[in-house]
């Protein structure tokens, strides 16, 4: 073959393959990103139905915890009733930021030793979790346990699990994934495994703490610990693309809060007004972050403080797809309502 053949293929060869990468290129995704942006959040806020989603709440959270509401779509589509600021929305994975903040004070105020390990506060874990006399609290917290992750077991969210219990037996008896701080994998199992030690130290509930010890110095009103907590028509539906009913009455273990309330804690999570002294904040920033997101079926939310313009932006969506899809174009539309505020700013 002559070189000249040769180059002829190669590149007949690298057309075929841009061909082939463009077909599967995501381009709802790429048309929402290169659009100019609109002037005003609000104008960005409309496109929701654009990119997928039923309904959507943004809460900014200016200095002096000054709150500006932003809507579209849907609270609940099937009865046509617009997208409310006020509704509830389940926080998903956002818990975990109070959940830590609960491990900071407690470990504070010398109820819980960050180096004592699993297998010293649940004994009966021992033989069914593997590592157990090895693994800290520490580890736990920062998700550097090697525990398997009880949501990653197969089809899970076909049908999830209410309890604590159930979800726990998911990966009791299994191989760790890795050995206990040789590696970090975000992990729920994590934060479960937390939650029953700080439930045993307490002598009562978690969230019953957290409401005493952080919600109502803060307070903060409109969060709660259960779907069982809270009347059912004030949160807000949540939906699964190709999946008729609606999520909102599913009992899944999450944190609910209106974004307002999310916002008043995220601040007061990053200006420090959250934690008793220095060192309470010290110990807290040891060992988790102070921002996230959560996704579960039916419900995304992206959590942040942005320090360049002192601001909280707490975005809900209630539609998901579990493909990456719809978390994708989420994240596309946090994106730009903070490129409109900083430009605002």
């Amino acid at each position: 073959m002559t070189q000249k053949k040769s180059k002829k293929i190669i590149r007949i060869l690298l057309f075929l393959g841009t061909m082939i990468s463009l077909y599967f290129v995501p381009w709802p995704i790429v048309n929402a990103w290169i659009k100019p942006l609109p002037d005003t959040v609000q104008e960005q806020v409309d496109k929701a139905a654009d990119y997928g989603f039923d309904g959507i709440i943004v809460c900014v959270n200016k200095k002096g915890n000054q709150s500006e509401f932003f809507t579209s779509g849907y609270k609940n589509k099937e009865n046509k009733i617009p997208a409310d600021p006020n509704a509830l929305f389940k926080i998903a994975s956002v818990s975990k930021l109070y959940n830590a903040v609960a491990v900071a004070k407690l470990v504070y105020d010398g109820k819980l030793s960050l180096d004592k390990t699993l297998v010293e506060y649940l004994p009966e874990l021992k033989g069914r979790i593997q590592y157990a006399d090895k693994i800290t609290l520490r580890m736990l917290v920062k998700h550097r346990s090697g525990i398997p992750n009880y949501t990653d077991t197969y089809m899970y969210w076909a049908a999830p699990k209410e309890t604590a219990d159930e979800n726990l037996a998911l990966v009791l008896d299994k191989p760790a994934n890795f050995k206990p701080d040789e590696d970090y994998e975000y992990c729920n199992t994590n934060y479960l495994l937390l939650g029953k030690i700080m439930t045993r130290v307490l002598g009562y509930g978690t969230f019953q703490y957290i409401q005493k010890e952080i919600l109502n110095p803060l307070h903060l009103e409109h969060t709660f610990g259960s779907i069982q907590d809270v009347n059912i028509d004030d949160v807000m539906s949540g939906y699964y693309v190709g999946y008729d009913a609606d999520l909102k009455t599913d009992n899944i273990g999450s944190i609910l809060a209106t974004a307002e309330d999310l916002s008043r804690f995220i601040r007061a999570l990053n200006d420090g007004s959250v934690f008793k002294d220095k060192k309470e904040q010290e110990i807290y920033s040891s060992i988790y972050k102070y921002e996230h997101t959560g996704l579960i079926p039916g419900y995304q939310t992206i959590a942040k403080y942005h320090k360049d313009i002192d601001a909280v932006v707490i975005q809900y969506t209630n539609t998901v797809d579990f493909e990456g899809y719809n978390w994708n174009m989420s994240e596309l539309m946090y994106n730009r309502i903070v490129k409109i505020l900083k430009k605002r700013n």
